[in-house]
């Protein structure tokens, strides 16, 4: 029994220190399209107020570890924000990444041409290392906004 418990040991201790690892990774691409029709079908169940007011919630079900959802006008006003409320109300068409990048321009052009849905790249801080990171943001249009998710690759 003993040899059993010592030859199973180096098992345990690998899967006890990938599991955590596996945890705390950040949202896929999946679950950044899952999250955008989730919120798309909540925005059409309860209305832009209440859910604007859930997306903009941190500690709402719109917030998924390094993911969460935005959503902008096709003019660039920012409607709702999962990870900064400061951005809601504000015109955000000229903001630039890191590199000049023109993304929320770029993204409301998107939204325009592409409604069933697209990806966008771009460099943004993630919430949870706090570092710039390229992040690749998944957008369906709804009416006059483009709803959105990211997460860090």
């Amino acid at each position: 029994m003993k040899r059993l418990f010592s030859s199973l040991a180096p098992i345990a201790l690998s899967l006890a220190l990938v599991f955590p690892a596996i945890a705390d990774s950040g949202a896929t691409k999946d679950d950044a399209i899952v999250m955008v029709k989730k919120g798309i079908a909540f925005i059409k169940a309860n209305g832009v107020d209440k859910g604007y007011a859930e997306i903009s919630n941190k500690g709402g079900q719109f917030i998924d570890r390094d993911l969460y959802l935005v959503v902008y006008g096709l003019d660039g006003k920012c409607l709702a924000h999962g990870a900064n409320a400061k951005q809601i109300g504000r015109d955000l068409i000229d903001l630039t990444d890191v590199d000049g990048k023109y993304f929320v321009k770029e993204r409301v052009s998107m939204a325009k041409t592409k409604p069933a849905g697209f990806w966008q790249d771009y460099k943004f801080t993630n919430p949870v290392s706090k570092k710039v990171e390229p992040k690749v943001m998944y957008c369906e249009k709804l009416g006059e906004t483009a709803v959105c998710g990211g997460v860090y690759p």
